[in-house]
């Protein structure tokens, strides 16, 4: 069997630095649309259905949230970006405040990075996978709905993203909140990653 989550709890929030808590173990970010179904992931993955607040109004996390695991790592929910009905004013702050964090964490080992598999890799999200890499982190790409297409098709989809992205399929986690599809797959990246 793979890793037992035996505690999740919330740690804090903040929106730069000196508001984050010590970078005292593995970190894993995880960025996305707002509306691709983050949160749900994170509870998923942790076996908790409220850790994370979801909403069905896409855009409400606006402040970095620190979440620990176990006392083996932090996951780390980044606003998300996209469709957000929020002010312009308040987007413009998002683009620093996760530069900021990414720049400034040095226990921070991976970033999922969370897509829908129906609509594959958008614009900003290739911007953030590209990013990964310039901040010293492995990026992990995950897309979610997975249960939406039957196997056969979900691995000609998976097939199709990659070479789009001139990636290898194997790289490309699918995930199903609903189904539990993914799960093992992703929490063996964040082990391997995290040295655990």
């Amino acid at each position: 069997m793979g890793y037992k989550v035996k505690n999740a709890e919330f740690v804090t929030s903040g929106t730069r630095p000196k508001h984050f808590p010590p970078a005292d173990r593995p970190e894993f970010a995880f960025g996305g649309r707002s509306n691709v179904g983050k949160s749900s992931l994170i509870n998923t993955l942790v076996n908790r259905k409220k850790l994370v607040k979801t909403s069905k109004t896409p855009g409400r996390t606006q402040l970095i949230n620190f979440f620990g695991v176990n006392e083996d790592f932090y996951f780390v929910d980044l606003p998300g970006y996209g469709f957000a009905k929020v002010p312009e004013s308040v987007k413009k702050q998002w683009g620093p405040m996760v530069e900021g964090y990414l720049g400034n964490r040095p226990n921070l080992v991976g970033m999922v990075i969370v897509m829908d598999l129906r609509r594959g890799v958008q614009e900003d999200d290739f911007e953030l996978i590209m990013a990964a890499p310039h901040f010293g982190v492995q990026p992990i790409l995950v897309f979610t709905k997975a249960d939406k297409y039957k196997k056969n098709a979900r691995m000609q989809r998976r097939r199709e993203i990659a070479k789009d992205i001139e990636a290898d399929p194997e790289e490309l986690v699918l995930f199903s909140s609903t189904q539990g599809i993914g799960v093992e797959q992703l929490w063996q990246r964040i082990t391997e990653l995290g040295g655990r």
